[in-house]
């Protein structure tokens, strides 16, 4: 005997999200008209049956938006997810929070139980490593799912992704560092074979390239703690580095303190600019710069391109990439301070 069809057979049929189809079988009017037409079709073809009483006992779900961050401790991504949550929250829909801490198994358990309480959609920024299982579940359900910050899979089809514009900036940053009178710059942090290292990294190696100088990456997990071990190890085994460009503001703050530590002047001696420009960057000693890359209209641009995909059933673009600036500080003007 063949099992009955389900609302995700129909959106499967209609190329359209299964938030689609439930909009369709509520009469929204924010479905376009063709669009409604081919849900309606698909339900004839299969002979769908809508069950009006099962779909309002669970309709106290259908405002629910997961969120998924894979490291909630770094402020870059808390500010994202921040704002998320606030323009979400803002247009009726409550948000489903979780932290992976970079586990590709929690991951997926997180996002499995996001589903059997039916998110209306999800918007993931991915811990690497084994995501199959995620994104395969992601698949079956139909869910509506973003990617953001950085990509796990390349199918951006089914998967849109959103992000900063980190090669620009990270071009930005050695640009600036050349007209300071740099010599001798280094990459720091990130972890090698990573996309968004690669990405973080495309533009330093373009601007050095130009400038005829040879790149130098010290690879480290992007963090405070590899930041001062690393501008400890700079001064013993590259005394030559005269400035840096760092993963992220975190690896940016570690080497301020390294060098304070070992008596290094940030600014007269080492340049240092960091990435992302979280909020205390312009509140650390030296102000750092860094690259700024607006997270908070990032992730407002994102929860709203979910809410028209789930009201309209327009899909996002495949990729977009936001525009990045750079904000400079003493950090990197190479101005001596004054106690």
């Amino acid at each position: 005997m063949h099992r009955r069809p389900t609302i995700i057979d129909v959106a499967n049929r209609a190329g359209v999200s299964k938030s689609t189809v439930s909009l369709v079988l509520q009469n929204s009017p924010l479905v376009r008209s063709n669009t409604r037409e081919d849900v309606r079709r698909a339900m004839v073809e299969l002979g769908y049956v809508y069950n009006r009483s099962a779909a309002q006992l669970r309709q106290s779900n259908t405002g629910l938006i997961g969120l998924v961050i894979n490291d909630l401790r770094n402020p870059f991504f808390t500010e994202f997810a921040t704002s998320v949550q606030m323009a979400l929250s803002a247009k009726g829909f409550a948000t489903v929070l979780a932290n992976t801490d970079e586990d590709p198994a929690l991951q997926a358990q997180v996002v499995s139980a996001m589903l059997e309480h039916g998110v209306a959609a999800l918007v993931l920024s991915p811990a690497y490593g084994e995501v199959d299982a995620t994104f395969e579940a992601i698949a079956r359900a139909n869910v509506p799912t973003m990617q953001v910050l950085r990509r796990a899979v390349p199918d951006v089809a089914r998967f849109p992704f959103a992000v900063p514009d980190y090669q620009a900036g990270s071009r930005l940053a050695t640009d600036h560092l050349l007209q300071s009178g740099a010599r001798r710059i280094a990459f720091i942090g990130g972890v090698s074979g990573r996309e968004v290292t690669e990405q973080r990294m495309a533009g330093y190696l373009a601007a050095l390239a130009g400038a005829g100088m040879e790149p130098l990456h010290l690879p480290g997990r992007p963090g405070r703690a590899f930041g001062r071990e690393a501008a400890l190890r700079m001064a013993a085994e590259h005394p030559g580095v005269d400035a840096v460009l760092c993963f992220n503001d975190l690896v940016a703050l570690g080497i301020l303190s390294g060098c304070a530590e070992i008596g290094r002047r940030v600014g007269p001696d080492i340049k240092v600019v960091g990435f992302d420009d979280i909020e205390e960057c312009a509140q650390a000693w030296p102000p750092l710069s860094s690259v700024r890359c607006d997270i908070a209209a990032l992730g407002r641009l994102v929860a709203g391109t979910v809410l028209r995909w789930l009201e309209t059933g327009e899909r996002p673009p495949q990729e977009m990439v936001t525009p990045v600036d750079l904000v400079i500080r003493t950090s990197s003007r190479g101005v001596a301070l004054s106690a």
